[in-house]
């Protein structure tokens, strides 16, 4: 069952939306397919609770006086120093036409190759793209990264447990995550010696060359003319 958010058609545009906030609602608009775009507002403490549920892939119903449109959270924007959410995009659906959606990737589980053997867990990709219709797009997709026993061991896309109906458009061959060895201690002294040989190379190299063009100079001032 969705999520249910009421919703005000909102007059008030532009620098004004400001005071609009200090009531406690968030300005927003909805577009969709074969839809003029509609300037709205939600309240604030509402639409936080049910984004913290919903995420950007589950679906909304959006109520408006009495019509009900389906909806998805599309994009936002924050505030950059209080986080509080400014504006809101929700973007209507059709339930019966497949959409292209990016979720987030949940690790659980606990490696032993992390846990027992200090392992440095690496994960390349943070969420997929995914073909699904509205209702059957998930808020995210857990990884259980109890299965990277050893150093080496690899999650790739083909072994995530995804739902029916849900399409992952990545390829099934594409790393999500490894463990790596820790970097021993003689590593870990020679990346911070390393530098510092360069540059010292870089210095004696630039000291030989200076002194070999002023040699080749001197040389060339001191052979008699023809």
């Amino acid at each position: 069952m969705a999520l249910e958010l009421k919703a005000q058609a909102r007059e008030i545009t532009g620098k004004k939306v400001k005071k609009l906030r200090t009531t406690g609602e968030i300005p927003a608009v909805l577009y969709g397919h074969n839809i003029k775009p509609l300037n709205l507002s939600v309240s604030a403490r509402d639409f936080n609770k049910i984004f913290n549920e919903a995420g950007e892939t589950s679906l909304v119903s959006l109520m408006l006086g009495e019509k009900k449109h389906n909806v998805l959270i599309h994009d936002f924007e924050r505030d950059p120093v209080s986080d509080e959410i400014l504006h809101v995009d929700f973007y209507e659906v059709k339930m019966d036409e497949k959409i292209k959606a990016k979720v987030s990737l949940k690790f659980i589980g606990e490696s032993a190759a992390v846990k027992q053997e200090n392992g440095i867990f690496i994960h390349a990709l943070n969420e997929v793209e995914v073909e699904a219709l509205p209702q059957d797009l998930p808020k995210e997709i857990l990884v259980d990264i109890s299965s990277l026993a050893a150093f080496g061991d690899k999650i790739k896309v083909a072994d995530l447990k995804i739902p029916g109906g849900v399409k992952i458009l990545a390829q099934a061959e594409e790393i999500l995550a490894t463990v790596v060895p820790p970097r021993s201690d003689k590593e870990l002294a020679d990346l911070e010696e390393k530098p510092q040989e360069e540059v010292g190379e870089i210095k004696v190299v630039g000291e030989e060359k200076k002194a070999a063009e002023a040699a080749e100079k001197a040389a060339e001032e001191s052979a008699p003319k023809a």
